[in-house]
């Protein structure tokens, strides 16, 4: 079956026709959100806030092996493409909250399904194998 733009249309279950074609299109303002979503940081630290608000620090420990550096620009990305909140906590001294957005949220559950995938194919390859004689 050929899947082009028309067959897209007809289906009411997926994106708009507009939001597909600008994905593709080079210069669409969107692939900046899909590259840091995609981004190995981005995407741990996104399924880290699922468990809830973190201090920076606090996250940083969660997402082993991330640097500093790195993560303070994944948590801004993420920020500015409106899946990650900032909140400024006025105590003495004054301190950071990190959490999702419902955006983020929504991201975060999609990439939790994708992490359970890549856990069953973790099981499997662990799994046994029968020998072909077995099988």
């Amino acid at each position: 079956m050929d899947h082009d733009a028309t067959d897209h249309d007809a289906r009411t279950d997926g994106p708009a026709q507009e939001l597909v074609v600008d994905v593709f299109a080079r210069d669409c303002t969107s692939r900046a959100a899909f590259e840091v979503v995609t981004s190995k940081w981005a995407s741990l630290a996104l399924l880290a806030l699922v468990d809830g608000r973190y201090r920076f620090n606090a996250l940083r420990r969660k997402v082993e092996g991330v640097s500093e550096k790195m993560l303070s620009q994944t948590l801004q990305a993420l920020e500015r493409d409106g899946m990650v909140t900032r909140d400024v906590v006025t105590t003495i001294p004054p301190r950071v909250e990190y959490a999702l957005t419902p955006l983020g949220e929504e991201v975060a559950g999609h990439l939790r399904g994708l992490a359970d995938l890549l856990e069953a194919r973790a099981a499997a390859d662990a799994a046994p194998r029968p020998t072909p004689a077995e099988a």
